[in-house]
């Protein structure tokens, strides 16, 4: 059987076996995938420690199945220092990569864009806006896109966002969360600058992410909002 390296990291992990985790992976090549890793009987595993979330590690993978097997395991980086919001929010990123990305499907660019993700949060800047550009690239890869020329078009004050039909003028009451026509087209310019838009923007995204999980709650943000205010999430 071929044996794969290639730069990866972790999402997520949890014990299958004795001595044995499951471990969920972003890799550079093959997208997500989940691989059995042998962690032996120590507590302080040196193999344990490599896979924890954040940091930037080179994998060998081996086997031909969905599941595959960890072989080897090496640090290519320093681990991200990720703080309180930080920290919070890029758990989050990872529950959603878990959640929704399907598997062993390439996607560089998601990849790409998850190391700046992590790097912006390193640095505890901009933290919103950085979320906001994680999911919108995240949404390309599953193919999901925001048609904004109904709102130019428009002259209303309001649109709705429809799943199945996208933004829709808010001429008629809807049970729908309405979203101001001004901001809706600063998002499309990809004018984030002000707070209002912001908050438009998360909305928006937010309720598009709630459809594509069905409704099934986040982990990350039931865990984490109770602890910190002006959740990002």
């Amino acid at each position: 059987m071929q044996e794969i390296t290639q730069s990866a990291f972790v999402l997520h992990t949890r014990p299958y076996r004795e001595n044995q985790l499951l471990v969920d992976l972003l890799t550079e090549h093959d997208g997500k995938l989940a691989a059995l890793s042998y962690i032996g009987h120590s507590a302080k595993s040196s193999r344990k420690a490599l896979l924890q979330p954040f940091l930037p590690i080179s994998i060998t993978l081996k086997g031909q199945s969905s599941l595959k097997n960890l072989l080897r395991v090496e640090p290519i980086g320093k681990s991200y220092l990720l703080k309180q919001n930080a920290l919070f929010s890029a758990f989050y990123i990872n529950e959603l990569l878990v959640k929704l990305l399907g598997d062993n499907i390439a996607c560089g660019d998601l990849f790409q864009q998850y190391q700046t993700s992590l790097q912006t949060l390193a640095q505890t800047s901009n933290i919103e806006v950085c979320l906001r550009e994680f999911e919108l690239t995240l949404m390309e890869e599953l193919g999901v896109s925001f048609d904004f020329s109904l709102v130019f078009e428009q002259s209303a004050q309001g649109f709705y966002y429809l799943p199945d039909e996208g933004f829709i003028p808010a001429y008629t009451a809807l049970k729908q969360t309405c979203y101001n026509r001004e901001h809706l087209i600063a998002i499309a310019q990809n004018d984030l600058s002000s707070p209002e838009i912001l908050s438009t923007f998360k909305a928006l995204m937010r309720q598009v992410i709630n459809h594509l999980l069905n409704g099934v709650p986040l982990n990350s943000r039931k865990l984490f909002s109770k602890k910190i205010t002006n959740l990002n999430m």
